[in-house]
């Protein structure tokens, strides 16, 4: 399941789509897919969390097409995920960025 949060423009990380997806997956095989995750071309982090999803997988690709590559055609793919659901991310705020603004008063 794709759930997009929007269409994304191009971030500050060097033109790079970034997409947040959630992922449901098979409890005795958490840290197994976790790491076969990891491994995957596209995926930059992948967390695992308590809570209403098992891992949280971030993405960052160059354009859209490669988003529903990386999900459907990999992420869905690996052993031990159950389901996903997919957010992508409009803007990034860092602690520097708000740090920043507050110091020339905005």
């Amino acid at each position: 399941m794709v759930c997009a949060a929007g269409a994304a423009g191009r971030n500050r990380l060097g033109g790079m789509i970034t997409a947040i997806v959630l992922i449901h997956a098979e409890a005795a095989r958490i840290p197994e897919t976790a790491q076969a995750l990891a491994d995957l071309d596209g995926v930059a982090e992948v967390y695992s969390c308590a809570g209403d999803v098992d891992l949280i997988a971030v993405v960052r690709v160059r354009d859209h097409e490669q988003i529903a590559e990386v999900v459907t055609g990999r992420i869905n793919k690996t052993p031990g995920v159950l389901r996903t659901a997919t957010h992508i991310a409009f803007k990034s705020y860092s602690q520097a960025d708000v740090e920043a603004g507050f110091s020339i008063g905005e």
